[in-house]
């Protein structure tokens, strides 16, 4: 089943009477190098970027309003058979119906693909993990403004991915009926397991907080308090050294997402050395001696100095297979005690780090010879430009603060991801025969030079102009900021090698090789096959509780975006002042 129809089937159980609406981007995979930037030698990894657009319709003659939107990436590493499925951002903009659809929304996403029947990558482990911080606002601009969104709190959005964790992990357990393991780990960074299981277990059973009843869903699978790089039954996706005495390194244990405290603090370590001693300047090379071999033609034993030389070059050597900074010195236990410690965790708010980790056997007639290329792009995927575009037209085109702000939004940007499928150029065709392409670059005047448009002027024989069109794609992509905290690796990996460069980087990232297959190019049939679907959901209505907001049950978090909380009415009491006594 295709996941804009898994999550389609999710949705029709929720209670009401309304319309969903969904849109499903997923690009083509394509190589990437930067999921362990620091291991020695760097994985091949395959990289796939996922987005999706909840929108809803309450009845026929109302207009369609976004309510939720995932972005997330999808990682490959084919030589440990293990998959990582990083959930950046969740958000809902608060003009969804009660009750929400984001909680549904992503459990049946992290569903399709923790379970290993229904996921799209041939990977044996999969690794879902995300960083848990509350905010008002992520995907939907300016939707903090709208009345109607109550974003979660620091605890309680915690408390609402530990439950959702749990469910999907509960399923996918009692799907794999004890052939797979399937594993739970969390952190609260400044946080003690009983401190932690004490703050998320009040936040579950908060009145007003959905799905309370739902806490224990989970309890097939035992929680751990704590980092998932000790333990062993579930393989990492970063391949280990062949080399038994190779040094420890952090580099291949804690994997390099954007806008991720974890990727901040490694990068932190790797170069403190660097950032402390400085650069060195490359050491002088000593004049060789005019002879190297006496008057007789006999050969001079190699001096002190020669051999000082030499050994500086194998310790060099040495260096240049080191891990950068001190990336040897600090192991995962102390990484994630010093991470309580960072400015993301001490600010003042509670975050969490959630990580879900599956594993299952080989399959018994498994042919690796026979599978398709990871690169291979598959029916329904379109090209990565297409996702990028969409996600930033949606957060820096459009805004959510009012019900008529966001019903236009919801029309331009769900006509925009339309129009791009429908209206996409066609094909370019392939580059002509090389004895035509010769024959048209010895005779210039067979090209028409638009310089020149008188035809009786004789023209001197010039270099073609390079046909273009073939090289670059027709249309621009939109400008875009690199992410923080990552400009300085290319300049910093690349001086890794160099004397005094920090070594153990393995040089600078080397050009990865052009995929053999072309982007994908969307079309009419791909967007009504697999991106565009709707189902009219036709139930009972959900029973009147006290007070009951309407998004009761939408995360507000970095790595899980903002949305509303439904609490429960707060009655305030007048407190009647005392009178003084009368003066005597």
């Amino acid at each position: 089943m295709a996941l804009r129809d898994k999550l389609l089937a999710a949705l029709a159980d929720l209670p009401g009477t309304r319309t969903f609406h969904i849109h499903v981007l997923t690009s083509a995979p394509r190589k990437h190098n930067g999921l362990f930037p620091y291991a020695h030698p760097r994985p091949r990894t395959y990289l796939q970027d996922v987005f999706i657009l909840l929108s809803e319709q309450k009845d026929p003659s109302s207009p369609r309003l976004l309510v939720t939107a995932i972005e997330a990436s999808v990682y490959n590493i084919p030589s440990t058979s293990c998959g990582v499925l990083y959930v950046s951002k969740v958000d809902s903009s608060g003009h969804a119906s009660a009750p929400s659809p984001t909680a549904t929304l992503v459990r049946a996403f992290l569903t399709y693909y923790a379970d290993p029947v229904t996921r799209p990558i041939a990977v044996q482990h999969l690794w879902v993990q995300l960083f848990a911080r509350a905010q008002n606002q992520y995907l939907f601009p300016n939707s903090s403004e709208f009345a109607g969104k109550r974003p979660l709190s620091d605890v309680r959005l915690c408390a609402w991915w530990k439950r959702l964790y749990g469910d999907v992990a509960a399923e996918v357990a009692r799907r794999l009926k004890g052939t797979g393991a399937v594993k739970l780990f969390y952190i609260l960074p400044g946080y003690s397991e009983l401190e932690a299981a004490h703050t998320v277990s009040r936040a579950l059973s908060r009145p007003g907080t959905s799905g309370s009843a739902d806490a224990g869903a989970g309890a097939s699978v035992q929680w751990v308090y704590g980092h998932p790089y000790s333990q062993t039954d579930v393989p990492l996706p970063c391949p280990r050294s062949a080399d038994p005495d190779a040094p420890h390194n952090l580099g291949t244990f804690i994997p390099w997402f954007d806008d991720d405290p974890k990727s901040r603090f490694v990068d932190e370590i790797a170069y403190i050395k660097s950032t402390e001693s400085g650069v060195r300047s490359p050491q002088r090379k000593r004049p060789r001696a005019p002879t190297s071999s006496g008057p007789r033609g006999e050969k001079k034993a190699p001096s002190e100095q020669e051999e000082r030389d030499e050994d500086e070059k194998e310790k060099d050597k040495e260096k240049d297979t080191r891990p950068l900074g001190e990336l040897s010195l600090v192991s995962a236990d102390e990484f994630w005690e010093r991470m309580s410690f960072r400015q993301e965790c001490v600010a003042g708010a509670v975050t969490g780090f959630f990580t879900l980790c599956v594993s299952t056997p080989p399959p018994v007639d498994q042919d690796r010879t026979s599978q398709p290329s990871p690169l291979a792009p598959q029916p329904g995927q379109v090209a990565p430009k297409l996702v990028r575009r969409i996600v930033s037209s949606l957060m820096n085109n459009h805004e959510f603060s009012t019900h008529e702000r966001a019903v236009r939004a919801t029309e331009t940007l769900e006509s925009a991801i339309k129009g791009l499928c429908e209206d996409a150029p066609a094909v370019p065709a392939p580059p002509a025969a090389s004895s035509s392409s010769s024959s048209s670059s010895l005779n210039p005047s067979s090209r028409p030079n638009p310089t020149n448009a008188n035809p009786d002027k004789s023209e001197r024989p010039r270099t073609p102009e390079p046909d273009r069109g073939r090289d670059r794609p027709t249309t621009l992509e939109v400008p875009q900021t690199p992410p923080p905290g990552r400009s300085h690796l290319s300049l910093s990996l690349a001086t890794a090698g160099r004397p005094g460069g920090g070594g153990g980087g393995g040089g600078a990232l080397p050009e990865m090789s052009p995929n053999p297959f072309p982007d994908p190019v969307a079309t009419r049939e791909t967007y009504t096959e697999h991106i565009f679907g709707s189902i009219d959901v036709r139930n009972a209505p959900l029973p009147p509780r006290g007070g009951g907001g309407g998004n009761g049950n939408a995360p507000g978090a970095a790595g899980a975006g903002a949305g509303g909380g439904g609490a429960a009415p707060v009655t305030v009491l007048a407190v009647r002042k005392k009178r003084k006594p009368p003066a005597a």
